[in-house]
């Protein structure tokens, strides 16, 4: 939202009042409080009739700065607000000289000058982040006598923006409008359906505006060497987050709001669905299913779309029985096939479904000022929505989800969760306002924590398509309808990478695009994309998505890339693990990795999968594709091949080919079993060894995220010494990766390989020693 015109002028229509004086400033050991003025108002006479803004600092977790920017605090408090997790053993210190007054917390400090006006600066380790200077802050008032809190922070040469949910505009966000609204608008436009009002900064600062309504940013859009935040009222509270590098940042934002849960092993395996509008009944899903299995293409989850209730009765959470009659029988019978049941829902009730007048009669619904059930008729007629600030009608809806859960279904999509009104009156007497992207985080909240009941902590799992700030402790979520096109492809990645930049750590999208029907050459291209993604799930809009339906290299593509997914299980369940409990997301922009190299800044098709692999998926009809690889030598996982990096690279792949690299000084988990997710992953697994040139480490997990064992591998000299954290009696190796030949070895064995020297320990040996 834009109050200003040009660098001097204020818009027509808007009185600003901006704070030029610090006139006093007051504190206790944790916190700081200035008052500040719109002139100097050190003379008396100047101490009348005059407009204040009190600016309090205080922190809740180290290295988190609390700014809380109050102009009349007598307005009644409005709810929801987001969680804030708060840190008892928190380092907060306040200096105050002569020359300055600042707030500590780590290593992060706001300083407030006391000589002449009025301005404030932020410093991590002691060096200069941002600031907030003169005429910054404002109050303002419009034409209409709606006020606002407006903050402007600085941005210094080569600072560049990332984040604010799942965004699929450009991915840096300098020089964009940005309005934190939930919106069902596809990925093809500014709209999202993950607000999140958060950035994160290269100079390795985050802000994140603690406000659940609509937040608009002007990211040097107004003023070209600022970033501006506005929220309607008479108050504003934002968070200036430190760390010193983004994933430091990171690390510190989900600990203020909350990490994501580690979600099930079964769950990283490839999920097919029955499409949403299309014709299917049982007899379409074991087609699907077993045409699968006989092509050997390893399913692990299949997902029943909105039909498999009843048409314009969503949601009544009761099977069609026309369509299938023996609902129990049926998914008995896929279960026996080993495959995990997820089934459609979203928090809406038709007023056509029998559990509308229910609902209505005990205020399960929300409703109008006056009372009345709010309804319309987009997506169902007459559809009501439930009220989740009600805890009754959370429990009601549960119950009927729990049904489901007792039939053997084990997880749920939750779709939409955008559409939410703000004419509403809500149960708890929340402010629609607020609510409105809030309510998306209450809905998954409900259903995910309703799943960790039923199943148990570590087998909940969404599939999720709204959310907002702290939505990421309730994965997993994927990116919402795209189209069939190499475009839409390529932006559903910008809008992975700018979610993972928002504190998500898994992510997934609609393999081959959700409308329309992809030609095979895309349809392959983004299932190599798709299965080397944290989640991967083959769905569509009008048609269906099994491989054969496009070509018989589909099924081969599908099979390859989905074997090859299942065998990494060791190493991704491991990163998995990691996101759950630093907050980095398990697809991460190249700037997370390598925050020193300036080309990551602007690298939006590719990623990091995890710390050790690089992916930068096909986007053309050629399969010609330019990557880049930051400094080292690089490994291609499939030819050994190694590449110098610091450098960009053209080449042309096959469909059983994609630009898939290890970093060097490397240890990759690689697992014994390719045609499930969820296995051992220590029995007989191999660590593949990269361009080791110091010491290296990799753990591997068990399918509960425990700890097995721990791998060290050190480069001393001429020989590399392996050690192991503990004597393990399950059978695992070291492959040294493109090395033919070693000189020797102490307690293990060789044996030979295509792809580099296997050694094999002993029995009961945690260290030995190889020589090259």
């Amino acid at each position: 939202m834009k109050f200003t015109d040009g660098n001097w002028l204020i818009r027509e229509g808007f009185d600003l009042i901006t704070p030029e004086y610090l006139f006093k400033v007051t504190h206790d050991e944790e916190s700081l409080t200035a008052l500040v003025a719109p002139y100097d108002v050190s003379n008396r006479g100047a101490q009348l009739d005059l407009p204040l803004l009190t600016v309090k600092y205080s922190s809740p977790i180290n290295e988190v700065i609390r700014v809380q920017i109050v102009h009349h605090k007598g307005r009644k408090p409005l709810y929801p607000e987001f969680s804030i997790n708060e840190q008892n053993d928190r380092s907060v210190k306040v200096t105050d000289n002569e020359e300055y007054v600042s707030l500590t917390s780590g290593n992060l400090s706001v300083a407030l000058n006391k000589a002449g006006g009025w301005g404030s600066q932020y410093l991590f380790e002691g060096k200069p982040l941002t600031s907030s200077g003169f005429r910054g802050m404002a109050h303002v008032t419009d034409a209409k006598n709606n006020t606002y809190i407006r903050e402007e922070l600085s941005l210094s040469v080569g600072e560049n923006l990332y984040g604010l949910g799942e965004r699929f505009t450009p991915f840096v966000k300098n020089g964009q409008v940005v309005d934190t609204w939930n919106k069902d608008g596809g990925t093809s436009s500014e709209q999202s359906y993950k607000n999140v009002p958060f950035y994160l900064s290269n100079k390795g600062y985050g802000i994140f505006v603690n406000h659940p309504e609509n937040v608009s940013f002007e990211l040097a859009s107004e003023k070209v060497s600022k970033a501006q935040f506005s929220v309607e009222g008479e108050s504003l509270e934002y968070f200036i987050i430190g760390g010193g590098t983004a994933k430091c940042v990171l690390e510190n934002y989900t600990t203020l709001t909350g990490k994501p849960a580690l979600p099930p092993a079964w769950s990283f395996g490839l999920w097919l669905t029955t499409s949403f509008t299309t014709n299917y009944d049982e007899e379409t899903v074991n087609r699907f299913v077993d045409g699968m299995a006989e092509r050997n293409l390893p399913l692990r989850v299949f997902h029943f779309d909105c039909f498999w209730m009843e048409a314009l009765k969503w949601c009544d959470f009761e099977w069609d029985k026309e369509v299938f009659p023996d609902p129990q029988g049926m998914l008995n019978r896929l279960k026996e096939k080993g495959l995990k049941i997820c089934v459609w829902i979203n928090p809406y009730i038709s007023q056509q479904s029998h559990l509308f007048d229910e609902a209505m009669e005990k205020g399960y619904l929300l409703k109008k000022a006056n009372g009345d059930v709010w309804q319309w008729d987009k997506w169902q007629p007459g559809m009501g929505i439930v009220d989740f600030t009600n805890p009754d009608a959370c429990k009601w809806y549960n119950a009927h989800l729990e049904r489901l859960l007792d039939m053997g279904v084990d997880s749920f999509k939750t779709d939409f969760g955008e559409r939410i009104p703000t004419d509403v009156v809500y149960h708890d007497g929340s402010d629609p306002m607020k609510m409105h992207n809030y309510y998306s985080f209450l809905y998954n909240k409900v259903v995910f924590e309703l799943l960790e009941e039923k199943l148990g902590i570590g087998e909940a799992t969404l599939f999720a398509r709204s959310s907002t700030a702290g939505g990421q402790q309730f994965p997993v979520h994927w990116g919402g309808d795209c189209d069939a096109t190499y475009e839409s492809m390529a932006e559903s990645l910008r809008g992975g990478l700018s979610l993972g930049l928002s504190g998500f750590g898994y992510w997934s999208h609609d393999i081959g695009g959700f409308e329309s029907t992809a030609p095979a050459d895309l349809y392959k291209r983004w299932a190599a994309f798709g299965l080397l993604s944290s989640h991967s799930r083959l769905h569509g809009s009008k048609s269906y998505r099994v491989p054969w339906i496009y070509d018989e290299e589909s099924v081969d593509v599908v099979r390859f890339f989905t074997k090859l997914k299942c065998s990494l299980m060791p190493y991704l369940y491991n990163e998995a693990y990691n996101s759950s409990k630093v907050g980095l997301p398990m697809m991460r922009a190249m700037l997370l990795e390598f925050p020193d190299d300036p080309t990551c800044d602007y690298l939006d098709r590719q990623y990091m999968l995890g710390d050790s692999f690089l992916v930068a998926p096909v986007f053309s009809e050629d399969g010609v594709v330019s990557y880049y690889l930051p400094e080292g030598t690089w490994t291609n996982y499939f030819t050994n091949e190694t590449v110098a990096g610091g450098k960009w690279v053209k080449e042309q792949h096959d469909y059983l080919s994609i630009p898939l690299y290890v970093r060097p000084n490397t240890i990759v988990a690689v697992g014994s079993e390719n045609t499930k997710p969820d296995y051992d992953y220590a029995n007989n697994v191999e660590m593949h060894i990269f361009e080791l040139s110091t010491t290296a480490t990799a753990t591997v997990r068990s399918e509960k995220g425990e700890e097995d064992f721990t791998v060290t591998a050190e480069k001393v000299g001429s020989a590399i010494k392996v050690k192991l954290n503990k004597v393990i009696e399950k059978p695992w190796s070291i492959v040294l990766r493109g090395i033919d030949t070693v000189r020797d070895v102490e307690g293990a064995s060789v044996v030979d390989t295509s792809i580099g020297v296997k050694v094999v320990p002993g029995d009961s040996v945690a260290e030995f020693t190889i020589y090259l």
